[in-house]
């Protein structure tokens, strides 16, 4: 490692680095080097092993001892601080900062509600959950961080009251509080929207007046900062590219390569024989922990239908698909009905026929069930499993993990894959049962671009089979070409709902 002596920021040297989980290797004979100015963007498909490596440098895991190893040589990894070397990350953990969804599930999973204000707090004291107030200068220093990230206005707002991109601007901004002298992030654009996708941008390049290194991981192309000066690309646990920023390779790893009019293949026909109603809401209001997050909202989903669900973050898009589903009730004075469900019948009989993908499961589901049994869950549209699958449930469990390429993954612990690969496991639980309803919530968030593409041509087969598609997303190139209907949200309320607006403007395009 080149002499740093003195330096502010950390550099860290991983040399002949290998990791084994449940006696599979998943990092293999890692070399690499990120020193003081430097900021790498660290790229690979899906179970590439990026989030491991992450946690690898940040010294949460460590690397698998030699004598379990191919080789002899011991593996090392060496950290370089204010003229120090250290063996072992303990001296320097408390300044290296990670963000990443397991953190933010962690909330979830363990019901911490405190304000964003507190959140960002425990940064500054390196804590899980606050454990002594902060002083006015703290609060001050954390007003200023949320400000540059554009969430000032949330600083007393509940953390699970957020939306998911506004969760994980929360945790950057906890990161920060810190003061970090090395920075790690995990997909950490994941959820936002644009406004706030380019404020984290712009933030990530102003970076560049420092010496903080910064190490991001991502799956697009577009998320891919400016600023940045190096490529790691990952393939199968082992680094196939480590160097300067290569634009090329970078593109040809995280961009896609299918051809836009092959991702459409079916053309839609907002304007065709109206079918039966599935699912109707008329003037319906949705208060969590008192606060009013979706206002007057009605609307008629039916059969053959694909709506597209917008509106910046925080608007109530995952609000609106969670009371589609009942996770949530409808406030007295408005109503939501079901296709089937009459008073006394179970919602449940109602959630069976329907596919839930929704970053919030991936955060519920328990630790201890495989792969297979996430996916059976399915069949029941329960959270775990009460009663051991029968036959029947075996056998759409079989084809569902077949039908996504999940069948080497089935017997593995949901925490053993990597964060795209869940959510193909999501997708196959959603399918397990084919629904006639599908609730696609930021779909394919932190999925490679070969993943993303391969289920984008499954939904459009979907949609032409007449399957009621329901989806969520910030991302205008992601939005399914069989949109029939649009519905856009601002803080809550409806700014437009009907025809998809793309629909009703392609013949105009035509013409022009």
């Amino acid at each position: 490692m080149r002499d740093v002596t003195g330096s502010s920021y950390i550099a860290v040297s991983l040399n002949g680095v290998h990791l084994q989980r449940g006696g599979r290797v998943i990092l293999r004979d890692i070399a690499w080097t990120v020193k003081p100015g430097e900021r790498w963007v660290l790229a690979g498909a899906n179970g590439a092993g990026k989030t491991q490596l992450l946690k690898l440098l940040a010294g949460s895991i460590w690397p698998t001892p030699a004598r379990l190893q191919e080789k002899s040589a011991p593996p090392e990894r060496r950290y370089v601080w204010r003229g120090n070397v250290f063996a072992t990350p303990r001296d320097v953990q408390a300044h290296i900062a990670y963000v990443g969804a397991e953190r933010q599930d962690k909330y979830e999973r363990y019901g911490w509600n405190h304000t964003v204000e507190q959140v960002a707090g425990t940064g500054v004291h390196a804590t899980d959950i606050p454990l002594e107030p902060l002083s006015t200068r703290q609060r001050r220093s954390i007003a200023a961080l949320l400000t540059r990230l554009s969430i000032a206005h949330l600083a007393q707002r509940r953390f699970l009251s957020l939306s998911y991109g506004e969760r994980r601007l929360a945790l950057l901004a906890r990161a920060l509080a810190g003061r970090p002298r090395l920075l790690l992030l995990d997909e950490v654009l994941n959820g936002l929207d644009t406004h706030h996708r380019r404020a984290a941008l712009r933030w990530l390049n102003g970076l560049r007046r420092t010496r903080m290194p910064w190490v991001l991981a991502t799956h697009r192309i577009e998320d891919v900062p400016a600023s940045a000066t190096h490529a790691l690309v990952l393939e199968r646990g082992r680094i196939i590219y480590r160097g300067r920023l290569a634009r090329a390779l970078l593109r040809a790893s995280l961009a896609g390569q299918a051809r836009r009019h092959e991702l459409r293949g079916w053309h839609p026909s907002p304007t065709a024989r109206p079918t039966a109603a599935l699912v109707r809401m008329t003037h319906a209001h949705v208060y969590l922990d008192g606060r009013g997050v979706l206002a007057d909202v009605s609307l008629e989903l039916r059969a053959r239908q694909c709506w597209l669900v917008h509106g910046a973050n925080g608007a109530g898009k995952s609000t609106l698909l969670r009371t589609i589903y009942g996770d949530h009730s409808v406030a007295a004075g408005g109503r939501i009905e079901r296709a089937g469900i009459l008073p006394g019948v179970a919602l449940e009989i109602f959630r069976r026929k329907v596919g839930l993908v929704a970053p919030h499961l991936q955060s519920d589901q328990p630790r201890e069930l495989t792969v297979r049994e996430l996916v059976a869950s399915g069949r029941y549209a329960s959270i775990g499993l009460a009663t051991a699958p029968g036959l029947a449930d075996r056998r759409a469990t079989q084809a569902a993990l077949a039908s996504f390429g999940l069948t080497r993954l089935a017997a593995r612990l949901p925490h053993e894959l990597s964060y795209g690969q869940l959510r193909c496991a999501l997708f196959a639980r959603a399918w397990v049962n084919e629904p006639e309803l599908l609730l696609l919530d930021e779909p394919f968030a932190g999925l490679d671009a070969v993943t993303r593409e391969a289920l984008q041509r499954r939904l459009v087969k979907l949609a032409a089979r007449g399957i009621t598609i329901v989806m969520a997303t910030h991302f205008e190139r992601e939005w399914p070409h069989a949109v029939t209907h649009e519905i856009e949200l601002r803080a809550g309320r409806v700014l437009y709902c009907g025809v998809s607006r793309r629909q009703a403007d392609t013949p105009r395009r035509a013409r022009a």
